[in-house]
Order: structure tokens, then C-alpha cells, then sequence
């Protein structure tokens, strides 16, 4: 496990720049944006670069290797933060919306992350591995705001640019941890079988599964998350610090389930953990849609939507392991991860414009469809195979590897 508490403690520090843009990237580009409409801009295109660089990411680490790959990211991170400085102090909405799709794109290798500890451990601990990697972004929930706002005064430089400057630092520690990076087990490098064409990967119920589930999981978590300080601060008139401690709530929701998370898929299964998660996000939308919009039932309901995220996606992730062979991982991987977050970056885009034209209840009734259809693949994958759960403990589909021996 002690490389897979390296790549946790990089998560730690590689994820703080998803939540700093979050968190401060809108106040940022207000300030310096010629259009305030724009305002947002920067994020949209971190999300963008992440969506984008999902497949180049796999690629290129196919090639070079996970180490390198890690490292190199990182590296760049660290000039995009010291971008993202320069630009908000000489008021560059350009230069930070460049920073902002960079800081995205190093975001897709650190979403590799998970996959990678996959290969440090035994099959059947892969759950584990995967919740332990994604600890390290319920600590940089915590780091990255509290860095940037103890740095945003820094040094007498316009308001912010202290704290991607503080940003910079955490991705070249990424960078520096990630030395330390051992190579993946022989399991995970050995060649068992020639690689497929990945419309074939693509077209196995594990697969098609494992996808769905990370992406139902990301889709309707974005979608609902992402309007939620504008129902609650916008439209019924709620106090920022309420809003706030709903958010803040929301995110620990979302990762420290990842204390258990990787224990209940080896006691219950991964189809059971799903249908967990399926519900649970379905009783946030019965709260929201139906219950009511009062701060105890966005603070019940945007709870339960981070323990049902967390519980569908390190279940599709664990799953997705089982699907391809070790010369196919990379390009299964950057598949599933495209998928993935270029719906996430749909939905939090179409969020806005939903909750304006459409209201918080009916909002709330649209992700419905996708929670069942997620219920529906789960059911039928456990009828295209007797006992799917057995078979992804014991490995019968044969489970990550890389086809570079590089670390």
C-alpha cells in the first residue's frame, strides 16, 4: 500500500486546483472580466481541458509511462498556477482562462490516479486502493480554500494572485512525492493476450456498466451541486453562510465515505453498491423535488447526493478494472474518463439555464431518468452473468496492466 498512499498524498495536492479555481474563480473573473457574463469562463475551461486532455492523457502515458506522465503534469500545473498569478495581476481574463483549461487538463492525469493504485494492489483490494486515492481530495476540499484565502493579500499583489501562487507550490510537491513512486506490480505489466479493438472493450455489459455508472454519478452530482447555491442564495434568499455549509457538506459527503467505501465493495459487491448509490441519490431528489426547499432539506439532500456519488462511482471504477486487459488499459481508461467528464462538463453547463427556466423541484425530476437507467444496467449485468460480483473479486476478466514497464 505505500504506493498508494503516495499517490493519495499527490492527490492532496493536485486536486487544490480544481477547488481554488472553483472556489475563487468566479470572484476572480468578475473582477477583471471585460464581460461579466463571462465571469465563470475560467472554470468552464478547466472543465473543458479535463474532458479533452482524458484521452491524449491515457496516451501518452501508455508511451512514456505513469511516472513520467504523473510527474510531467504536474510540472505543468506548476507553470499554469504561476500563469493564473500573473494573469489576475495584470488583469489577463485570457491568460487565466488559459491557466484554468492547463490546471483541467493536468486534472486528467490526476483522475489516473485512482486507476494506477489498482496496480499496486491484489485484485481484490482494488476497491480499496481507488477509496484510499480519493481521501486525498476530501483533504484538499479543506487545503485549497484555506491556502487561498490565508494567500490572497500576499505581498501586496492584486487580490488572489497570492493564492495560485501558493497553488504552484502544492503541484511541484505533487511533483516531488511522485519521485518517490514505485513500479506497478508484475500482475499489472505482464502480458497476457494481445490488445482488442476498443469497440470490442467497449461493447462488453462490464464495461458499458462501469462506464454509465461514472458517468450517471458525475452527470446528476454536477447537475444538481451546481445549481444549488443559486436556488438557495439567488431564489429563496438564503445567506451565503448557508449556502456555504451546504456546499462544504456536500463535499465531505463525497469523500469521506472513501473511509469505507472500498471495505463495503468487498463485503457487499459491486452491483449491491451501485443500486446504494443509485438510491441514496434518488432520495435527494425525492427531498428536493418533492419534500421541500428549506436549509434542512438542501443540507439532507446535497449530503445524501455525495455518499450516493461517491458509493456509484468508486463501483463503476472498481468494475471498469475487470473490463480490459493490460495492453487495453490505457485506452479503456482515457474512453471511460472522455465520457465521463465531457458529460460532467454538459451538465454543470446546462445547470444554470435549468434552474432559471425550470425551478429547483422540476430540476431535480430530470436526473429521474438517468437514475433508472443506471438501475436498469446494473439489474441486467447481474442477469448476463450468474454471479458478476464473485467473478470481479476473483479477477475473470483480467484486470488492469500497463503496456510500458515504465512505473
Amino acid at each position: 500500500m505505500r504506493n498508494v498512499w503516495i499517490l493519495a498524498l499527490a492527490q492532496v495536492f493536485s486536486a487544490c486546483g480544481t477547488i481554488m479555481l472553483v472556489t475563487f474563480g468566479g470572484i476572480v473573473g468578475t473582477h477583471i472580466t471585460p464581460v461579466p457574463a463571462l465571469a465563470t469562463l475560467p472554470l468552464s475551461m478547466s472543465i473543458l481541458g479535463l474532458a479533452l486532455s482524458s484521452i491524449p492523457a491515457a496516451a501518452m502515458m501508455r508511451r512514456i509511462g505513469r511516472k513520467r506522465g504523473f510527474i510531467g503534469s504536474a510540472l505543468v500545473a506548476t507553470c499554469a498556477a504561476l500563469l493564473a498569478a500573473t494573469s489576475i495581476a495584470n488583469e489577463s481574463f485570457v491568460g487565466l482562462c488559459v491557466s484554468g483549461f492547463l490546471l483541467g487538463s493536468n486534472m486528467a492525469f490526476v483522475h489516473q490516479y485512482r486507476f494506477a493504485a489498482t496496480e499496486y494492489v491484489a485484485e481484490i483490494d482494488a476497491g480499496k486502493a481507488v477509496s484510499t486515492v480519493m481521501l486525498g481530495t476530501l483533504v484538499a476540499a479543506w487545503l485549497g480554500p484555506e491556502l487561498g484565502d490565508q494567500l490572497r493579500l500576499l505581498g501586496g499583489w492584486a487580490e488572489f494572485s497570492g493564492s495560485f501562487v501558493g497553488l504552484s507550490v502544492l503541484c511541484l510537491l505533487a511533483a516531488i512525492v511522485l519521485l518517490a513512486l514505485g513500479p506497478p506490480s508484475q500482475r499489472a505489466t505482464v502480458e497476457q493476450a494481445p490488445p482488442r479493438p476498443l469497440r470490442v472493450i467497449a461493447a462488453q455489459p462490464r464495461f458499458i456498466v462501469a462506464l454509465l455508472a461514472g458517468l450517471s454519478s458525475y452527470v446528476v452530482m454536477s447537475f444538481i451541486m451546481t445549481a444549488t447555491p443559486i436556488s438557495m442564495h439567488v431564489v429563496d434568499g438564503m445567506s451565503v453562510a448557508e449556502t456555504k455549509r451546504v456546499i462544504s457538506t456536500h463535499l465531505l459527503a463525497m469523500y469521506l465515505p472513501s473511509l469505507a467505501s472500498g471495505w463495503l465493495i468487498r463485503v457487499l459487491g459491486i452491483r449491491l453498491m451501485m443500486y446504494l448509490g443509485v438510491a441514496l441519490m434518488g432520495v435527494c431528489v425525492l427531498i428536493s423535488s418533492v419534500v421541500g426547499h428549506h436549509f434542512v432539506h438542501y443540507l439532507t439532500g446535497l449530503a445524501l447526493l455525495g455518499v450516493g456519488w461517491n458509493f456509484l462511482f468508486v463501483a463503476g471504477t472498481t468494475l471498469l478494472t475487470t473490463a480490459y486487459r493490460p495492453a487495453e488499459r490505457f485506452s479503456a481508461q482515457g474512453l471511460n474518463d472522455f465520457t465521463v467528464f465531457g458529460s460532467q462538463a454538459i451538465a454543470s453547463l446546462a445547470a444554470g439555464p435549468a434552474i432559471t427556466l425550470l425551478g429547483w423541484e422540476q430540476l431535480n425530476l430530470l436526473a429521474i431518468p438517468v437514475l433508472l437507467g443506471m438501475l436498469l444496467a446494473v439489474w441486467r449485468l447481474g442477469h448476463h452473468t450468474t454471479h458478476p460480483d464473485k467473478n470481479v473479486a476473483t479477477g475473470v476478466a483480467t484486470t488492469s496492466g500497463a503496456t510500458s514497464n515504465n512505473p
